[in-house]
């Protein structure tokens, strides 16, 4: 990759403040001074600015627990995004979140530079399982999880069945694949109860860590990684 572009997508400037600092010999590859924008590095060569090594992955997948009132898209003009979030250091070009939550809703939520991991994880025939803990101003009912179970006619899709368990009074954990607008909300309203807090545990056999505060992310582990590709 060329080096003005390197330096660029780790975010030590723009490409036009990265050629200044080239050009002022302030940068060096593996010790040496470089004034070529254009020379090619590699990840295994040793980048440095004004003395200060600059390294990181150009390539990242983040696991970040979504705090409430921030919205799932890349730039709002008016909106705070989950891209705000991420500090500007670990921000990456095409750096994207995969699906969306509402506004209001919490928890796992990817974010990736990966186009091809997007996809596959939000391709309706890989059968990505995403489960969700729904906070309801009523219990549920036996015959209410049946029917959640069966899966639920819509006048613009039938959802497919779901997996629901009860885990508390007004409480309980729905597992779903698909991904539609207010999917959740509309199949708890469907039966006769409204959603009060919405938080998603897990998504593609991730499950969001207990220590991971909202509004807080991390890389995934490459334990992580295989597991999602797999």
């Amino acid at each position: 990759m060329r080096l003005d572009k390197y330096l660029a997508h780790l975010q030590v400037g723009s490409r036009a403040e990265v050629k200044q600092l080239i050009k002022k010999k302030l940068v060096t590859v593996d010790g040496d001074v470089v004034r070529d924008p254009g020379f090619a590095v590699t990840e295994t060569m040793q980048v440095a600015v004004s003395g200060k090594m600059v390294s990181g992955q150009l390539a990242v997948t983040y696991m970040m627990n979504k705090p409430a009132g921030v919205i799932t898209a890349t730039e709002d003009p008016q909106a705070r995004t989950v891209l705000d979030l991420v500090t500007p250091s670990d921000r990456r070009p095409g750096l994207f979140p995969v699906g969306r939550l509402d506004k209001d809703t919490t928890g796992l939520l990817l974010l990736t530079t990966d186009g091809a991991l997007g996809h596959d994880l939000l391709s309706p025939k890989h059968h990505v399982d995403k489960t969700y803990l729904a906070t309801l101003d009523g219990a549920l009912t036996p015959d209410m999880i049946a029917q959640l179970e069966a899966g639920i006619v819509f006048k613009d899709f039938t959802s497919a069945p779901a997996q629901v368990k009860s885990v508390g009074d007004c409480e309980a954990e729905i597992t779903i694949h698909e991904g539609k607008f207010h999917q959740v909300k509309r199949m708890f309203h469907a039966v006769g109860v409204e959603v009060v807090k919405l938080q998603r545990l897990s998504m593609g056999g991730l499950r969001l860590p207990d220590d991971l505060q909202a509004g807080q992310y991390r890389l995934l582990t490459e334990a992580e990684m295989k597991q999602l590709q797999q």
